[in-house]
């Protein structure tokens, strides 16, 4: 059986997604870019990408997009789970259906994304499958408690996954970004709700700090571009033997590493120096947040 070199990339409309794909094509690889609504990547085919709908939240669109690439090559080479977004708000204010939408993109989309790659990879007897998660799968900020929720879920899948495929010659990574200078700032600010009520002063501060750290915080300085991403992207797909996890971005490994030092408690009191504490009046003086509500997109 002849291997499969095709690159599969979920969520390619914008972001981290579309910089992947165009990388890795000018790069030589055989990139099968894809997005919900094909026409918005017709760019991606004018560059050597090859384009197809796919929607990780219906079973029909993932089944019909694999079948297509492993119609034309036997199977999936490489899968990238890239599709992803933000749900921010504070926990009582995100409803149920937003949260289960957030969960079937972010999580039970990449999961049934691997389980569809999978009998083709284990067949050719190789594969690499790369699920992008993010620095907030280390830490938990307030007003990120469902988005931070799918991306825990996502490195738990990733690391039992590993395990289990491995002796079929199909390796398992991790990508972590930190600050991504992407349409991620705007999305998460648009999924807040509870404008009204008890949360209403934490949330508008949930949406200022997401802006301020993506657009002109401090942390900004150490954050990166989508292409800093496809670059890693394509180091872990390109490795003779691929480390399990790639943090991009040094602010992706400061805060990694600054979270390990401290205790819960020691936590909760650094993050209520940035956040209003929903029930306690705001404390006006405080500084914009050094550090990121909640961390990208896709």
């Amino acid at each position: 059986m002849t291997t499969s070199k095709a690159v599969l990339i979920t969520g390619c409309s914008t972001g981290i997604g579309r910089a992947t794909a165009g990388h890795l094509a000018r790069a030589g690889h055989l990139v099968y870019a894809t997005a919900r609504r094909v026409e918005t990547i017709a760019d991606l085919g004018a560059s050597g990408c090859h384009t197809l709908a796919l929607d990780v939240t219906e079973e029909s669109s993932m089944r019909a997009a694999v079948d297509h690439v492993v119609a034309q090559h036997g199977a999936v080479g490489v899968l990238i789970n890239n599709a992803g977004y933000s749900q921010s708000g504070a926990v009582e204010t995100v409803t149920m259906e937003d949260a289960r939408r957030q969960f079937e993109t972010n999580v039970f989309g990449l999961m049934r994304m691997c389980q569809l790659v999978l009998p083709g990879m284990r067949a050719q007897g190789c594969g690499r499958i790369v699920n992008i998660s993010s620095m907030g799968a280390n830490f938990t900020f307030p007003g990120g408690g469902v988005y931070h929720a799918t991306k825990y879920a996502v490195e738990a899948i990733s690391d039992a996954l590993r395990f289990e495929v491995k002796g079929f010659g199909v390796d398992v990574v991790v990508i972590q970004p930190g600050i991504i200078r992407t349409e991620f700032s705007a999305t998460a600010a648009a999924e807040v709700r509870g404008e009204d009520g008890p949360y209403a002063a934490f949330n508008a501060a949930v949406v200022r700090s997401t802006k301020s750290v993506y657009e002109k915080g401090p942390l900004a300085r150490l954050g990166g571009g989508p292409q800093t991403v496809a670059k890693a992207i394509e180091r872990a797909i390109t490795a003779r033997s691929p480390r399990i996890r790639y943090r991009v971005t040094p602010s992706a490994r400061l805060l990694v590493y600054q979270r390990r030092l401290i205790t819960d408690g020691m936590w909760d009191r650094f993050v209520s120096t940035q956040f209003p504490r929903p029930g306690r009046p705001a404390i006006s003086s405080q500084p914009p947040p050094l550090v990121e509500p909640s961390d990208r997109v896709t």
